[in-house]
């Protein structure tokens, strides 16, 4: 991997995991909503720890499978945004309706939708001066 991709691709790893908690301080902090989510028969708060944690690891698992990807066949692009879709698809599914009351829901699809559209978005940025595989 090129430093100029790999840069690239650091930058949107954290870009992504920013806006993440930016939304979180906005919606939690700046518009009072209670980010809490339903765990088995328990509640407990969703912190801005747990929100950079989420985040970094989505993005470094991302990365991590298109970097295989990338050694391993000409059609990682597709693979990987097919995996990738799929993945905050699921991530929708299941994440956002364990939370407590509307509020908490909306914040955090929009997490969610945020944080992987950045990703499937940024990490598939076209390479310069390489052919498209």
């Amino acid at each position: 991997m090129t430093n100029n991709l790999f840069l690239i691709r650091a930058a949107v790893a954290a870009g992504a995991t920013v806006v993440a908690v930016a939304e979180f301080a906005l919606l939690h902090s700046a518009a009072g909503v209670d980010l809490a989510v339903r765990s088995g028969s328990s509640t407990r708060q969703v912190t801005v720890g747990a929100v950079i944690v989420a985040a970094a690891v989505a993005a470094l698992a991302g990365w991590a499978l298109l970097a295989v990807l990338e050694r391993r066949t000409d059609r990682s692009r597709v693979w990987w945004t097919s995996t990738a879709v799929a993945v905050l698809l699921l991530s929708l599914v299941v994440g956002p309706p364990s939370g407590v009351g509307g509020g908490a829901k909306a914040t955090l699809a929009l997490l969610h939708l945020s944080v992987g559209v950045i990703l499937i978005v940024g990490l598939l940025r076209p390479r310069r001066g390489v052919t498209h595989r």
